[in-house]
């Protein structure tokens, strides 16, 4: 995105536009390539993967994403990632959860397993179980389910005892 607004502030030089009366300028004839141009940030939009499903919309599926995804819309299905899912306070999802990290501000109806964690705001409401390797709850959220945590796995060195037992 940052691209992007840098290509809008841009002034044209003066050997890519001429003035004509007036003071104001036209475009030449070899402009064309300017919308391949306008196409690149697009294209960066594309690559990036925060994106948000507002209210009011409703979804029925699978969902699978890279990134960062807000959901604030009523969502049915299974979702998928590594990465962060944001449920905001209007949302409304019945759905198994797969994630990375899950933030929780509105409903969650359905079991959600996250390798990194879970997070409960106070305007949490999630009927489900959850595995976790990591989980807060505010004061004021709701949870109806079991919480199975697992311990984070970590690269050791083998240890010195580990070391002289062998």
């Amino acid at each position: 995105m940052a691209s992007w607004s840098k290509q809008q502030e841009q002034v044209p030089s003066p050997h890519e536009s001429r003035p004509i009366s007036g003071g104001i300028q036209q475009p030449r004839a070899e402009e064309p390539s300017a919308p391949a141009k306008r196409e690149e940030p697009s294209k960066e939009l594309n690559d990036s993967s925060d994106l948000l499903l507002g209210a009011g919309a409703q979804f029925e599926g699978k969902l699978t994403f890279k990134g960062t995804v807000r959901i604030d819309a009523k969502f049915v299905g299974s979702i998928v990632t590594n990465d962060v899912l944001v449920v905001g306070e209007r949302a409304k999802i019945d759905a198994e959860i797969t994630c990375g990290t899950v933030v929780v501000h509105g409903e969650v109806n359905g079991n959600v397993k996250a390798k990194s964690g879970v997070e409960l705001r106070r305007s949490a409401r999630v009927r489900g179980n959850v595995e976790t390797t990591s989980l807060a709850i505010e004061k004021g959220a709701l949870f109806q389910g079991e919480v199975k945590m697992a311990a984070v796995e970590k690269t050791a060195r083998p240890s010195a005892e580990a070391v002289s037992l062998q």
